[in-house]
This record gives structure tokens, C-alpha cells and sequence, in this order.
């Protein structure tokens, strides 16, 4: 039986150790046991929290979990990493998507080298402000961390504090952690604070965004105004919590929980099943007594494997993927079953499609229909937020399952997102224009427009966005433009037009989950599951939603995103019809000719046993 030992770390020494020098837990000593994490808590100076100290301040996860643990090798991990324009950016991913309402602006944002994101900078969102609005579900780290340019800026953050990565947030499995209120914190600027009120061991009350720019967290008590100081950011460390040691016990795992994974990575499908989880069947692997972190593996570095075929170097990334798992064929070692994985024989199945389509194609996502489904997800609608709005309708739009090629050529099933904003074009290049130019600039045009009570697009009449546009133009250099629907709209002879533009394209990222059994796999029932001239797989309508009339109700078409030609597809799919009967009309052609044969051979055989007769 593995016993399991304590961790007790030292206190943080003011000076950093040598980057070189590997920390306590740093390295593995082979043993499967789970370290007991008994530890101090250290404060942002590296000091210990000691119980009844005034002002009580809240323990830092940088200098806490960094005592054991090299911080900076954690924060070059993928959670924490996109900002640093030296990684790479990988196949693209689920993007940031920046909606504000009043303006029916909604674009997907990534600070990585995605095609078709936008930089955050670009809608005049600098990192602080970027952290204080995805804060709710960033991991902490990177941008939320970084440094602002901004003066006033500058004054907010050392009032409110960085956002450091949330160590507990994955690997604390005390039924007490509690994302939601690390949301509510960060909602109210309490970045220091939210760690630890997340954390199960301490309550935090008060708000930083209250707080004067003179506000220093270690003299709460210079704050005198009535009105002000119940808003003074206070925490309180829960009775029992410290040891006589002064250490607090955190039941820390390396494998992360799936409840863990779920607060920033749940999916719903709300054309088909609103906000119902009772609904919903759970991803096969997890059905199985899988975890997340079973494929989504990581180091100190936290390189979190993606499980992208061709991933990264080295053999677990390799055989992490869908094709590693159930197929092997690694460097010659048998890999295939691994973690428990069957073995498909993919019967008749002729081998052009694994050389067209991922994986992915007939085994993840929902059954492909006549239009795509709206989905919602955590991190875009921020569900598991307190308070967060449920109507199935509020923005931004997310449309899925879309068949569009992926990275690497092969299709694969896609979500995707009109990207909607206003902007200017130059040069045959449009740009998108700061959210708070747009909104001084065209706030009063649009006031008269009828705004959807759960949130989702407000209905703009023409006359309304040209108005608008009018506005915008004096305001900007160049023509004023607005995109939505994949479309960039302007002004020409006092009619809105809309045309074309690279700008306008949407932006799909795959989709991995949740992943069907075999039983449930496009093609089970016949090749007609996708080579079908009605079936959604090729022609199904991807739908396109948006403020202006154009566009409002309108689908593309699913062959557009898959980048195959219609005509041709429908050409092929229509043998599909003809092929029983040609089966059938085959093999009795078959039965003839072999009944022909079988009575030329007898005929034969009779001219040879009479030329024998005959010799004899």
C-alpha cells in the first residue's frame, strides 16, 4: 500500500532562488503517493500569515505554492502563456469573444497568432483591462500579471493587485473551492484577494474597484468616509484553519479533478437542450471512468498536451491524440488500447476517408442537422457565474457542428463566430475602431433601436446604421464601415450595401468533445450518413445571425466551410441512391454469367469425354 507524505515548504526568502537550482517540487521521485500539502501561507512580501496579525492580508499564490514549486517554469505553461509572442501558437482554439451589447459589437479576441482573431489591443483593450473583463474565468498569469502602460492604470493594479495564476483553482480537491466567488472577487477588482476567497480558507469582503488610487491594502484604516469603509477590501481566515504550526492544509492532487476542468471548459447545447444538464451525455471517455487529465497530461511546465495529431514532440504527446490511443503505431511500439482504448477495425470503411477526415469528423460533436445548433460555453458565456444570464439567446452566438478543414487539411467538425464591429476601411483594409470611440461616436443613433430583453442582437433598421456610419466617419480617417454576418457594410448613394470581405470571414476553431461511441459514429447506418444530398454533413445550412436586416435569418452554405464543390459532392452522394439497386442488378448479372459459363463448361466437358469415348 503507498503511504503518502507531508510537504511542509519553508518560508519564501526574500531573495529568488537560482533558476537553475531545481525547488522541492520541482522533480518527481517516482513515487505514485500523494504529497500532504501542510504549509505556511506567504503574503505578497513573502511573509507568513500568522492569525490575529492586523492588517490580516491575503496569501499570495505566487510566493505560496512558488516556495516549492519554480513559478516562472509553471507560467510558461499554455493556461498562462498566450501573451508571450515567442510561443507557439498551435492549431487555433477557442478564442476570447468580446461582446458589448449596446453596440452589437462581438468579436473573438486571442493575443496568439490566430487566423482570423483579432488582437485585444486592436478594440483598445490593454492587458489590465483585458484581465479585469475575462478575469472571471483566466487561470491568472501571463497578461492578467503583466505590467500596464497607462499611469491610471498602473494606480488601479497596485490597489487591486495582479491576477496570479490560481494554483487551487485545478488542483485543490477540498469541496470548499469555489470558482464562483473567485468570479465575484474578480468583479470587483479584488485580484489579490480572489485566490484566496476561491480557496475555502478565508472570507474576503469589501471591493477594490471602490478603492481611491491612494488605497494601500496595508493601511485599510487611512480610508475614513463613512460611505467608504465598509467597501475596504478585508479577509478573514476561517477559526481552525491554521495548525499550531501556523500551516494550513490544502488537499492538493496532481491529477486535476474533472469539476475542475468544467468551470472554464462546460459546453451546452441550448438549440437542443437549453440549459438543461440532465440532458446532456457526458463525453464517452468520462462515461467510461476516464478523467481529463488522463489525455491532457502536463510537467511543471504545465505544456498541457492538446491531443492534436502531430502534437508537440516525444512519445506521450504522440500517442495522447485520438489516432495514438486506437491506432498506436509510435516508433514501432505497441501503443494501440492504451489507457483501456478499443482497437477499431473500421470495417469497409475505404481508407481515402482517413486521409480526408480527422478522427473527429464522425465521432465528435453533436449529429450533424439541416442547420447548425447554437452552443454556449463557460468562458463565452460565462456560466457558473453567479448571477449570469441563462437565456439561450444571449450573445454572443456560437453556431455548431460547422465541416471546415482543419490545420491540417483534414475535416473536421468546427464551432464558429460571426465576428460583428465597427470599423474603418483604408486601402481596401478594414480595422476595427475602439469600442469607446464607437460608442461617444455612434451611442445616440442607435438609441432608438430595439434591444432584445435577454440579450441577444438588437434589431438596427437601416436608417439607423446609416445614421451611424455617418457619425463614425467624421470621427475616423477613412471609411466607416460595420461588419457582421460575414459581410463589411458601408454606405453608397444613402443605401446600406454589403459586401465580402476577409474581414468579416467567421472564426471556427475544432472541436473535440464531447466524443460519440462507435455505435453512435457517422456512417454506422450507411455511407448515406454523410454522402447524401439532403444529410447536413456536406449541405447542411450554417446559420448567421446579426443586428441588421441583411443578415438577420440567413444561413451559408456547409460546403462553403468544407471548401468542396457542390455540384460535384451532390453529383457523388446521388450514386449513393442508385447503388442498391446497382448491387442487386450486379449480382444477378453475376448469377447469369456464371450460369452461362457453368453451361459452357458442361458442353465442353461432354466434347471431351466423347473424343475420349471416340479413341478408345
Amino acid at each position: 500500500m503507498l503511504l503518502a507524505f507531508a510537504v511542509v515548504c519553508p518560508a519564501a526568502e526574500k531573495e529568488a532562488a537560482p533558476a537553475a537550482e531545481p525547488l522541492l517540487g520541482d522533480e518527481a521521485d517516482g513515487s505514485l503517493a500523494q504529497p500532504v500539502h501542510r504549509i505556511p501561507l506567504l503574503t505578497d512580501e513573502g511573509d507568513a500569515v500568522v492569525p490575529g496579525e492586523e492588517p490580516m492580508l491575503a496569501f499570495s499564490m505566487k510566493q505560496t505554492c512558488g516556495a516549492c514549486h519554480t513559478y516562472s517554469a509553471i507560467s510558461g505553461g499554455w493556461h498562462f502563456n498566450a501573451g508571450d509572442p515567442n510561443v507557439d501558437p498551435g492549431r487555433p482554439g477557442q478564442p476570447w469573444i468580446y461582446v458589448d451589447w449596446a453596440t452589437a459589437t462581438q468579436v473573438p479576441l486571442s493575443y496568439r497568432d490566430w487566423p482570423g482573431a483579432f488582437k485585444p489591443e486592436q478594440f483598445g483593450l490593454s492587458t489590465w483591462a483585458f484581465a479585469k473583463r475575462f478575469g472571471l474565468h483566466l487561470p491568472g498569469g501571463g497578461v492578467a500579471e503583466a505590467e500596464p502602460d497607462d499611469m491610471g492604470e498602473m494606480g488601479r493594479q497596485i490597489v487591486s493587485g495582479k491576477i496570479e495564476i490560481n494554483c487551487l483553482g485545478c488542483h485543490h480537491r477540498g469541496p470548499a473551492q469555489d470558482q464562483a466567488e473567485y468570479a465575484a472577487q474578480i468583479l470587483k477588482e479584488n485580484f489579490r484577494w480572489a485566490s484566496a476567497a476561491a480557496s475555502g480558507v478565508a472570507a474576503v469582503s469589501g471591493s477594490a474597484a471602490k478603492m481611491p488610487p491612494t488605497f494601500d491594502p496595508l493601511m485599510p484604516d487611512v480610508i475614513t468616509d463613512p460611505k467608504l469603509i465598509p467597501q475596504v477590501p478585508k479577509i478573514a481566515y476561517h477559526a481552525g484553519v491554521f495548525d499550531e504550526k501556523n500551516q494550513v492544509f490544502f488537499d492538493i492532487v496532481r491529477r486535476v479533478p474533472n469539476d475542475r476542468c468544467y468551470y472554464c471548459h462546460s459546453s451546452i447545447n441550448v438549440t437542443a437542450h437549453g440549459n438543461e444538464k440532465w440532458e446532456v451525455d457526458e463525453d464517452i471517455h468520462l462515461t467510461a471512468g476516464m478523467t481529463c487529465v488522463d489525455c491532457h497530461r502536463n510537467g511543471l511546465g504545465h505544456n498541457i498536451i492538446r491531443g492534436c495529431e502531430g502534437e508537440g514532440a516525444g512519445h506521450l504527446a504522440a500517442v495522447s491524440s485520438c489516432e495514438g490511443c486506437h491506432l498506436g503505431g509510435h516508433d514501432g511500439i505497441p501503443t494501440a488500447g492504451r489507457l483501456g482504448a478499443p482497437v477499431p477495425e473500421h470495417v469497409g470503411i475505404p481508407t481515402v476517408h482517413f486521409e480526408k477526415l480527422a478522427c473527429t469528423a464522425c465521432h465528435s460533436g453533436p449529429w450533424p442537422g439541416d442547420v447548425t445548433a447554437r452552443v454556449k460555453n463557460s468562458q463565452t458565456h460565462l456560466l457558473g457565474v453567479r448571477g449570469v444570464n441563462k437565456a439561450a439567446d444571449a450573445l454572443p452566438h456560437v453556431e455548431h457542428p460547422v465541416l471546415a478543414k482543419q490545420a491540417d487539411g483534414k475535416l473536421a467538425p468546427h464551432k464558429l463566430v460571426w465576428p460583428a464591429f465597427w470599423g474603418v476601411m483604408k486601402d481596401g483594409d478594414v480595422e476595427p475602431v475602439g469600442i469607446e470611440v464607437v460608442k461617444t461616436a455612434v451611442g445616440d443613433s442607435l438609441k432608438g433601436s430595439a434591444y432584445s430583453p435577454v440579450g441577444s442582437w438588437p434589431q438596427f433598421a437601416d436608417a439607423n446604421v446609416i445614421e451611424a456610419l455617418g457619425k463614425l466617419g467624421e470621427k475616423v480617417d477613412g471609411e466607416a464601415v460595420y461588419v457582421c454576418g460575414g459581410k463589411v457594410f458601408s454606405v453608397a448613394d444613402g443605401k446600406l450595401v454589403g459586401k465580402d470581405h476577409k474581414a468579416a470571414q467567421a472564426y471556427l476553431w475544432p472541436i473535440g468533445h464531447n466524443v460519440r461511441p462507435a455505435a453512435q459514429s457517422l456512417g454506422i447506418r450507411y455511407c448515406t450518413d454523410c454522402h447524401s444530398t439532403k444529410e447536413g454533413f456536406f449541405f447542411g445550412k450554417v446559420a448567421i445571425s446579426g443586428p441588421i436586416e441583411a443578415v438577420r435569418g440567413t444561413t451559408a452554405d456547409m460546403a462553403t466551410f468544407a471548401g468542396v464543390d457542390p455540384t460535384l459532392t451532390k453529383l457523388f452522394a446521388m450514386s449513393f441512391v442508385f447503388r442498391p439497386m446497382m448491387k442487386i442488378v450486379a449480382t444477378a448479372a453475376c448469377g447469369v454469367i456464371a450460369l452461362v459459363l457453368l453451361l459452357f463448361a458442361l458442353k465442353a466437358l461432354g466434347v471431351v469425354v466423347a473424343a475420349i469415348v471416340g479413341k478408345d
